[in-house]
């Protein structure tokens, strides 16, 4: 089974503005409510695949329990764990200004909740897979990734990190199956800056020589790189559409790179997925179903 683990989901308020102004009243023109955070954007994409899997998270207040109903809606199996105190946060996304985005803080994290998400994951079995996704609260130690992988490091589960600076490079002695910094992140750690696909291949080299099995580097219009476990390189260019919304088309290429290892067990085809999936869902309104997915993989020539 493939579980995700999402520590701060949010609803994600997705917002189209007009001639938006600072110090003056805006209002939008289009709008979206959707259940977010990295690891339910990946659960969300492995369902439209038709893989198997189980959303893990926390959720409290109001907004948590629209989460939990909007994932439900969709037909996810998911299992979170309700706090007492605060409320899941909300995350405002200006569309019309990619990148551009307003973040929620999300509910205090205590040692014991972090314990009894540790007790859930001790349940897992070999040939579990277990994706940890995104940021955590401030209140929450940075080495909590870590934690949670020297203590299952023995039973046999595969790991997929998608986190930056310390949340990630603390958990690569425990050889994740996979991490997934973009270009930016990546240059982030080593202080340099990295815009072509040639550019990242020694730095995400020194990533696996630090543990990481394979390191999938995504660089929205520049493509994508995957370096793989059997020292095999490979590049893609973005393929050709319109960028309609770029929430989640990173989450979407781990999913569609998980997919396409599940189904074939090779890597090739994998990467392939993986940057089909991202591409689809910045194609779409929505994160991508199958059958967009299936649209772009079909038009990449390699």
């Amino acid at each position: 089974m493939i579980y995700t683990v999402t520590f701060n989901p949010s609803l994600d308020y997705i917002v189209s503005v007009s001639d938006f102004a600072l110090g003056k009243t805006n209002r939008t023109t289009k709008e979206q409510m959707l259940a977010g955070g990295k690891g339910i954007n990946v659960s969300t994409v492995l369902h439209n695949l038709g893989i198997d899997n189980t959303a893990l998270g926390f959720i409290a207040g109001f907004t948590g329990q629209e989460i939990k109903r909007k994932v439900q809606e969709s037909g996810l199996k998911s299992e979170f764990m309700e706090l007492e105190n605060g409320f899941s946060r909300i995350n405002v996304k200006m569309k019309d200004f990619d990148g551009t985005e307003i973040n929620g803080m999300g509910p205090l994290i205590d040692e014991e909740a972090v314990e009894r998400m540790k007790e859930r994951l001790r349940k897992l079995e070999a040939g579990d897979m277990v994706v940890l996704a995104g940021s955590i609260p401030g209140t929450m130690s940075a080495s909590v990734y870590r934690e949670i992988m020297c203590e299952l490091s023995e039973k046999g589960i595969a790991f997929v990190v998608d986190a930056t600076q310390d949340l990630l490079l603390n958990v690569l002695e425990f050889h994740p199956f996979l991490i997934k910094p973009n270009n930016h992140e990546l240059g982030e750690i080593f202080g340099v800056e990295l815009t072509e696909r040639e550019q990242v291949i020694p730095y995400a080299k020194k990533l696996q020589e630090k543990g990481a099995r394979n390191v999938l580097v995504s660089m929205a219009g520049q493509g994508a790189v995957l370096l793989d476990e059997n020292g095999v390189t490979y590049q893609l260019p973005a393929p050709k559409g319109q960028l309609v919304n770029a929430v989640g088309a990173g989450d979407s290429m781990v999913a569609g790179f998980i997919a396409g290892y599940t189904e074939t067990k090779d890597y090739g085809h994998a990467f392939k997925m993986g940057v089909s999936a991202g591409s689809a869902s910045a194609f779409s309104e929505l994160l991508a179903t199958r059958e967009e997915i299936q649209r772009v993989y079909d038009s990449i020539k390699e």
